[in-house]
């Protein structure tokens, strides 16, 4: 696959294949809503203006606030400890 259709509809193994990455982080990924899919006979489906979104630079930011708000909870949960 060489290009990404915006209209075009993907599976998981073609979004993974895009954007080169693993089963896992694909599946945490759709998990914490990074990548909005719909869910079609048990598989899902991702619209290539989601996967190209995932590219951009806005979601860099977006990753970075999920990730500083696990870490921050983290911290806290430990000095409660």
């Amino acid at each position: 696959m060489s290009e990404i259709k915006p209209n075009e509809i993907y599976t998981t193994e073609e979004a993974r294949d895009f954007l080169k990455i693993s089963e896992s982080t694909i599946k945490r990924m759709l998990k914490n809503g990074l990548i909005e899919a719909y869910k079609v006979g048990g598989q899902y489906r991702i619209w290539g203006s989601e996967i190209l979104s995932l590219v951009s630079p806005e979601v860099e930011s977006k990753v970075y606030k999920v990730y500083k708000k696990v870490k921050d909870k983290t911290r806290k949960t430990i000095e409660n400890w």
